[in-house]
């Protein structure tokens, strides 16, 4: 008797794009870390140079933390699933 059938053990389906979600994940968490990052430079803007640049790099962070989450978005990327070892979402 197999051992898999001895304790019922199911197989997983592996995903084939799962390290490309991963590290879609990966750069999500960046994205959003940057995005933090900016509203703090303009919490600590004082001249308008200054002021400028960061509603500059405020944007660019929320743009991009936005397209990636469209991105996980289509491609039914979900954390949770991940970090299970799956990455088909459900």
């Amino acid at each position: 008797m197999q051992w898999r059938k001895m304790f019922r053990l199911k197989r997983t389906v592996e995903d084939p794009f799962l390290k490309d979600k991963q590290a879609l994940l990966e750069e999500i968490r960046g994205a959003q870390t940057e995005w933090q990052h900016a509203l703090q430079r303009l919490d600590y803007a004082s001249d308008q140079d200054q002021i400028d640049y960061a509603i500059f790099a405020l944007e660019a962070a929320e743009k991009r933390y936005e397209m990636l989450l469209k991105l996980a978005k289509r491609m039914n990327v979900h954390a949770l699933h991940i970090g299970m070892g799956r990455a088909a979402g459900g």
